[in-house]
């Protein structure tokens, strides 16, 4: 059975001469400490027409490779000069202030913004952003259909981990370099034992107290 096209929603819009565009995706949602991480990859017009060189073989979504791969990776997309990349972080207390699905949006709109060129057009991981600043096409399980959110998820996963293990060096006692912040036993017996650190998300359930209830 051959093997999908990762890059026919790209090829798709550069036949309607939509370019830049941009694959998008985020690191970090659901953990109970730490950022989230949003990037944004716009591929050069003749990757998307004729593949992607040797050095990115073996791109996909970054949940599915082992850790040793998505750094190779990492390094040659961000080594690639052809390659536009933007990486943005929103940190604990501001998810708090404004909910993580805010955050989320902010960090993808940040990376969006911090590439040389803004994209006319963008691939989303997921389901649509109402806030993003450019035009969308959101696609479900995105980062195993197209190559640019792949990237995408790449750049944030691996930013957002190296992120945590300098967390752990400043917090050593949670453990944060093994679990990256996710609700693991381990994590949270740690929170049980030592309370919850700076970059705790006191807004996520166990961490956020609840509700008080009212006697009339």
């Amino acid at each position: 059975m051959a093997e999908p096209d990762r890059f026919s929603y790209e090829k798709d819009l550069l036949d309607k001469r939509v370019y830049p565009l941009a694959g998008i995706d985020e690191a970090g949602r659901g953990p109970l400490a730490g950022p989230v991480v949003a990037a944004a990859v716009i591929f050069p017009r003749n990757y998307i027409r004729d593949g992607l060189p040797e050095s990115l073989t073996g791109l996909n979504d970054s949940k599915k490779l082992p850790e040793r791969k998505r750094d190779s990776l990492f390094e040659a997309l961000t080594s690639d000069d052809k390659v536009r990349g933007g990486v943005a972080s929103i940190d604990a207390a501001t998810i708090d202030s404004i909910n993580i699905l805010r955050a989320t949006f902010r960090a993808m709109n940040e990376a969006l913004a911090k590439l040389p060129e803004l994209p006319v057009h963008s691939l989303v991981d997921g389901k649509p952003v109402k806030t993003l600043t450019t035009a969308q096409t959101a696609i479900v399980k995105g980062d195993s259909l197209s190559f640019s959110i792949a990237a995408a998820s790449i750049l944030a996963k691996v930013t957002r981990d190296r992120m945590m293990v300098e967390y752990d060096r400043e917090y050593p006692s949670y453990g944060f370099a093994k679990h990256k912040g996710y609700g693991t036993k381990d994590h949270l017996a740690a929170i049980a034992e030592h309370g919850p650190c700076a970059i705790h998300r006191m807004s996520f359930a166990p961490l956020k107290p609840p509700a008080q209830k009212e006697f009339f």
